[in-house]
């Protein structure tokens, strides 16, 4: 029971970076954030998992690693570049309505494990409720060329994740995200160099992105792999969907925000889609059990 609460913890702490985002100045480029956010949480979990000794470069997971850090770049690279050209709400309902779907399909061709009915009905809920939380907050017509950006961000993530499956069987949780996100840090940091990073010498940008690095990127992503370890990766894509139920959340009550009556149902929806996720995985878990 504890797992999926894990990648739930993950995911709450995920949906508290677009909150973190509005304390920093506007003109702060999203590339430079991701840039800097992945090189405090993979810095600081580095330096620590080097402290103790947890680490042997010598006989490491290379190739894992490597494609794992190389699509959690392409994800928020893909992302912010989605976010730019079709705007926040489409972005993100492409985005983050796609990874579960691409993820079970990745599941059942990588692991051999066929998606659940459980997990199916789950995630249409889920998706359900996210047009519902997003459907009216005034967007544009969809941009096909940002839509097939936020469809890449999904396939990047659910790509993630699997990977990481895969990392997971042969690392432990801490070095495995200090490695992923040191790397990842190299990838995004030559797109990030012509933005500058004079803007950190703002105090209130350094503490925000300081709390992005820390909380949102290490503790959330090492709560993440340890869930991730003993659920499914298609159910843990789905569980992440808790991420924008909490931005939704945060944006009422801290950002002062407006929420419709359709958007509080697309808030019930993804809360719905969580219990039905968690409730339904465990009485399945015990039916097996039970089995003679």
């Amino acid at each position: 029971m504890l797992n999926p609460l894990f990648v739930l913890l993950a995911a709450i702490l995920w949906g508290m970076t677009g909150t973190a985002q509005t304390f920093l100045d506007n003109n702060v480029s999203p590339i430079a954030v991701a840039t800097i956010r992945s090189a405090i949480g993979g810095g600081l979990l580095l330096a620590i998992t080097i402290f103790l000794r947890k680490i042997n470069f010598l006989h490491w997971s290379w190739k894992w690693t490597i494609l794992a850090a190389a699509s959690i770049a392409l994800f928020q690279g893909f992302f912010f570049s989605s976010i730019r050209l079709t705007g926040v709400a489409i972005g993100t309902v492409a985005t983050i309505g796609s990874a579960p779907v691409f993820s079970g399909i990745m599941e059942w061709l990588i692991w051999k494990k066929r998606p659940s009915a459980i997990w199916g009905v789950a995630t249409m809920i889920a998706i359900m409720g996210c047009l519902l939380l997003f459907i009216n907050n005034g967007e544009e017509a969809v941009q096909m060329g940002g839509f097939g950006l936020a469809l890449c961000a999904g396939l990047s993530f659910a790509f993630y994740t699997n990977i990481s499956k895969k990392l997971m069987a042969q690392e432990d949780a801490l070095p495995a995200v200090a490695m992923t996100f040191s790397l990842c840090t190299l990838f995004l940091l030559p797109f990030s160099l012509s933005t500058g990073f004079a803007w950190l010498e703002n105090v209130q940008n350094l503490w925000t992105i300081l709390f992005m690095g820390t909380m949102c990127t290490s503790v959330a992503y090492l709560l993440f792999l340890n869930g991730l370890q003993k659920i499914n990766s298609s159910t843990a894509v789905t569980l992440s969907l808790a991420e924008p139920l909490t931005a939704a959340i945060l944006g009422v009550f801290l950002v002062g925000e407006q929420l419709s009556g359709v958007s509080w149902l697309g808030v019930a929806m993804l809360l719905g889609s969580i219990v039905v996720l968690t409730i339904g995985g465990r009485q399945r878990r015990l039916h097996n059990k039970l089995k003679p």
